[in-house]
């Protein structure tokens, strides 16, 4: 049925793959007269979800432009790239503006590659979360205007390869058997790992105590950079989870992989979610927070403080920008806003 729904869509101009380059080749910043708009998943109309869905499957079919062992697509590269990087971007002051990058260089991959003329959507959990407790009913895991739902159950899944038996709540485990990318074989992942293998999640209800609107007024009315990050990010530098925890863990399976979570299309949702979460917080006093950015460049010594003039390293997928090229969503590179 899926396949039958993206071939009309493709029919009256859903998507079709183009031969622009996704790099953007300027890193000047300057105010963009039309930004495109990201919008939360289910607001979109069931023809915008399905370009959105088809112009990934595009990015799965496209041969890939990195050299990291193991690629095979366009799709695969960006995971790839998150992989070689896992600990120079996360536990560090530059893990919002480098996935800010990270999203929008995704995006314009979308746009530019595959004829995607939306933006990159988000997925508000707290809508589950608050609700009824729980995504399992979630539009954004319909099978047909969603990315499917969880992965087959495995009696006694306990988070497999993080060996998180610690955390109750597990569910699935296994391959994800319905939507738009049951069929995908992922070439990257679990870890650093290279291997021939099914998308998987794992429905954790544990984790939605994280992604709660209460979790997110707690995050957004902290009164610095500093502050807002940690309590955003969340674990190991915090005791407990926080909304980037719980909006991996709630999807578990390749999303609850630290290295290879871009294998779950679902990553970017979230992650732009997060990116949504740091301009609402940076909206809230623009002129000093627009120049706002803390933390050490590094997990291990020696240890250098990030500044706005931290190069934002994506391999051959976009040039290095500074960080302060990023801190406008509103403004080149980016071109964005939030609805």
């Amino acid at each position: 049925m899926w396949s039958r729904f993206l071939l009309l869509l493709v029919c009256v101009g859903g998507f079709a793959p183009a031969f622009a380059s996704s790099v953007d080749a300027s890193n000047q910043q300057s105010a963009c007269r039309h930004p495109i708009v990201r919008q939360e998943w289910r607001t979109l109309s069931p023809q915008q979800k399905g370009r959105y869905l088809g112009a990934v499957k595009c990015l799965q079919a496209l041969p890939a432009i990195t050299s990291f062992k193991g690629v095979r697509t366009r799709f695969d590269d960006f995971q790839a790239l998150h992989v070689s990087l896992m600990p120079q971007i996360h536990l560090v002051g530059q893990f919002l503006p480098w996935h800010r990058r990270f999203v929008s260089t995704y995006e314009t991959a979308l746009r530019n590659e595959c004829g995607y003329t939306g933006a990159q959507p988000y997925w508000d959990w707290t809508k589950d979360a608050d609700r009824a407790h729980s995504i399992v009913q979630s539009p954004i895991f319909d099978p047909i205007f969603g990315f499917g739902g969880n992965g087959i159950d495995i009696p006694g899944y306990d988070g497999a390869f993080h060996n998180m038996s610690f955390i109750p709540g597990w569910t699935g485990g296994g391959c994800v058997t319905d939507g738009p990318f049951a069929s995908y074989n992922l070439s990257i992942g679990p870890g650093t790992l290279v291997t021939n293998h099914c998308l998987t999640r794992s429905f954790n209800t544990f984790a939605l105590d994280f992604i709660t609107s209460k979790q997110v007024a707690n995050t957004t009315k902290q009164p610095t950079f500093e502050q807002f990050r940690v309590e955003l990010e969340g674990t190991p530098v915090t005791s407990d989870f926080k909304v980037h925890d719980g909006g991996h863990l709630s999807v578990g399976g390749e999303m609850n992989d630290r290295w290879s979570s871009p294998g779950d299309p679902l990553f970017y949702l979230h992650h732009g979610n997060l990116d949504r979460l740091w301009w609402l917080w940076q909206s809230k006093d623009l002129k000093k927070r627009l120049k706002d950015i803390s933390g050490r460049t590094s997990i291990d010594p020696p240890f250098v403080n990030v500044t706005l003039d931290f190069k934002l390293n994506l391999g051959v997928l976009a040039p290095a920008i500074p960080i302060r090229d990023v801190m406008d969503v509103r403004n080149s590179p980016l071109c964005y806003q939030y609805a």
